[in-house]
């Protein structure tokens, strides 16, 4: 039986999706050694290999069919658009992806009038103004604190994920439209999914289960 090679998030991600493959019966002891220098991690029992990637890495691994499974957020399957499956609404890493900026704005929304748009997000940015507002915009790709670019005037609004939206209170900004609701999704290989259609449902099945308690 051969490996199946699951991709998952670094950081918080990863440590709640092992949290729930635990519940599902799945332990990997040699992921919780803080001070291991292993790349691969595998779980023999149940011939599962597991490997960390940085976010926007996930979907490449998986529709590449170097991982046949992968667990990362919404926005990341949004932003990089790659070719896979997404099977599994893991439930956390709940938050939301909006447009914000001052109140005074609004109105220029409102209007549809000619912005610039700041995010680390540009296709799901483009994707909303010009294909669901029909607004043309101008969007400017940035890859540290967004909420600055509204404060010294690099652009009217942003696009950025809001979990609380304590940090653009403080920054005198707010929601001004919701574009869509994030969470940790699970994605499969479309070939994989073929290939170990069985094992993979199985696979499904156990979480799904687990994650309805």
């Amino acid at each position: 039986m051969r490996y199946l090679t699951f991709a998952l998030t670094k950081g918080r991600l990863a440590k709640k999706t092992l949290d729930v493959f635990e519940r599902a019966g799945i332990t990997c002891e040699e992921m919780k050694d803080p001070a291991s220098r292993k790349l691969i991690f595998v779980n023999e029992e149940h011939k599962l290999r597991f490997f960390l990637a940085k976010g926007p890495d996930v979907p490449t691994y998986v529709e590449y069919g170097a991982a046949d499974m992968g667990v990362v957020g919404k926005d990341t399957i949004l932003e990089e658009g790659r070719s896979m499956y997404e099977v599994l609404d893991l439930g956390f890493g709940k938050c939301r992806m909006c447009v914000c900026g001052p109140e005074s704005a609004r109105e220029l929304l409102r209007h549809q009038e000619l912005i610039r748009v700041a995010t680390k997000y540009p296709n799901i940015a483009k994707d909303y103004f010009y294909n669901k507002r029909h607004q043309t915009v101008e969007i400017i790709k940035l890859n540290g604190s967004i909420e600055l670019a509204p404060i010294v005037g690099l652009s009217e609004v942003i696009v950025d994920i809001v979990e609380t939206g304590s940090t653009l209170k403080e920054n005198g900004l707010q929601v001004l439209e919701e574009i869509v609701s994030l969470s940790a999704r699970m994605v499969v290989n479309q070939v994989s999914m073929k290939m170990e259609n069985q094992r993979i449902g199985e696979l499904l099945r156990n979480l799904k289960e687990v994650l309805a308690e």
